[in-house]
């Protein structure tokens, strides 16, 4: 199942793709607002009744009339982990890490899928990263490898956009990673029994037509469910909590001279099986 939050004239909402159109969960199902973390952490009960209007009923809506926002409006936990594809690893000149490199992202740095991002007031080397999302689906802590998948929920697209002079000003890329509009995520989730194994998918990046980026994630250095693994050793990950999981080859900063993004650049993430994002880079309002 594609499951989306959007919105119409008159609220937001949480849907279901039907072929072309979105059936309204929020109004049909009871107990489903429009908190798609609330709907995640309740699944395990809910789920029969959203596979049944899948299967069963008429769209509520055409998708091209509602407006997607991104499937999580405000995660409790967003960590993205760097140097995880050996190309990009090897034009950024560092060595292959020893251990998973991991970072937060702000709340606030999440965007929906074809909304403009702001190219900040405060920097000119705004840079874009193609990266398969990773949905936490419960409440979990210290998950061996081997039964990880039993905590993905789904799977979304995502473009971990980076302003690389305030990144590397230190060894923490925390305030570089998480300007405001900075972490798209959409235009759905897409269930991880429907997408099936993570680690086949086609992975691209593609700024006003132009292919800059062009991977797999079979080529992930630490697969998905590694990154489960050694996160829950270190915390409890809960329902909704969003992971970011690396870039390939192909940024804007490793070009020689670095290609950062301007003001009307049209950017889009597409990853097979599941979608794209797709947004017009615009100059932060004060600008």
């Amino acid at each position: 199942m594609k499951l989306v939050r959007y919105s119409d004239a008159s609220k937001v909402r949480l849907g279901v793709i039907k072929g072309d159109g979105v059936i309204d969960l929020s109004n049909r199902v009871a107990g489903v607002s429009e908190s798609m973390i609330a709907l995640i952490a309740d699944w395990d009960r809910l789920r029969p009744r959203v596979a049944e209007l899948t299967a069963k009923a008429t769209a509520d809506a055409p998708l091209a009339s509602v407006r997607l926002l991104a499937p999580i409006a405000r995660p409790g936990k967003i960590f993205a982990i760097g140097l995880n594809y050996a190309d990009h690893i090897k034009e950024s000149g560092q060595p292959t890490p020893q251990y998973q490199t991991w970072f937060t992202k702000a709340a606030t740095s999440i965007n929906g899928p074809y909304d403009p991002i702001e190219l900040p007031l405060a920097s000119k080397m705004t840079d874009y990263e193609a990266e398969l999302v990773v949905i936490i689906s419960r409440r979990c802590k210290h998950v061996p490898k081997e039964r990880a998948a039993e905590v993905v929920f789904g799977y979304t697209c995502g473009n971990d956009v980076s302003v690389r002079d305030w990144q590397m000003r230190s060894g923490q890329w925390v305030l570089g990673k998480s300007f405001d509009t900075h972490a798209p995520i959409g235009p759905w989730i897409i269930t991880a029994d429907e997408l099936g194994d993570p680690h086949t998918l086609g992975i691209r990046c593609i700024v006003n037509g132009e292919m800059r980026q062009n991977s797999n994630t079979a080529n992930l250095v630490f697969g998905v469910f590694d990154q489960i693994a050694h996160l829950t050793q270190a915390m409890t990950l809960e329902p909704g909590d969003v992971l970011f999981t690396g870039t390939p080859g192909g940024v804007g900063a490793a070009a020689k001279p670095p290609r950062w993004l301007q003001a009307g650049d049209v950017v889009r993430v597409e990853i097979d099986r599941i979608g794209a994002i797709e947004a017009s880079m615009c100059p932060e309002a004060g600008g």
